[in-house]
């Protein structure tokens, strides 16, 4: 008997109703990078950590708007109709996740990096730390060393 299909897979059309439902609410690194390299209007990716995890280090482009302050400040930081992109340290934090609700409640239209701050360090995207604008190697566990992304 198969382990992966020990339980059997859901029919196709429930299949495409569910992943196109996550493809709704999450992003990944890659394209997040993407879109900002390209200058993507009306994005606005949203790092939702504290003071010292932004200070350590933070998305060339983000906004640093911690979750806790998202109610209050959303509206002077991030422009009405914006699409707004959360990220917080890695997949082992709910952070993005609560940024994003934060911000679907206030009617904006937003997804979650999946990955968070660990990924798009791990595939050598560029920082901001105190020394400046950096980059780490590519983690050859999320991308290939010789490109930004997995061409998937």
């Amino acid at each position: 008997m198969t382990r992966a299909f020990a339980v059997p897979a859901a029919d196709p059309s429930t299949a495409v109703a569910h992943f196109l439902a996550r493809l709704r609410f999450e992003t990944d690194v890659a394209d997040v990078h993407t879109d900002l390299t390209a200058g993507v209007p009306d994005l606005v990716v949203v790092d939702s950590r504290g003071d010292a995890a932004w200070a350590q280090g933070h998305l060339p482009a983000a906004v640093h708007l911690p979750t806790e302050l998202i109610a209050e400040r959303a509206a002077g930081a991030v422009p009405a109709g914006a699409r707004v992109v959360t990220y917080c340290w890695g997949p082992g934090c709910d952070g993005a996740t609560r940024a994003a609700l934060e911000f679907a409640r206030l009617g904006y239209p937003v997804k979650e990096m999946r990955g968070g701050y660990e990924y798009w360090v791990r595939e050598g995207l560029p920082v901001v730390t105190a020394t400046g604008l950096t980059h780490r190697p590519v983690d050859d566990l999320t991308a290939p060393r010789t490109a930004v992304a997995c061409d998937c």
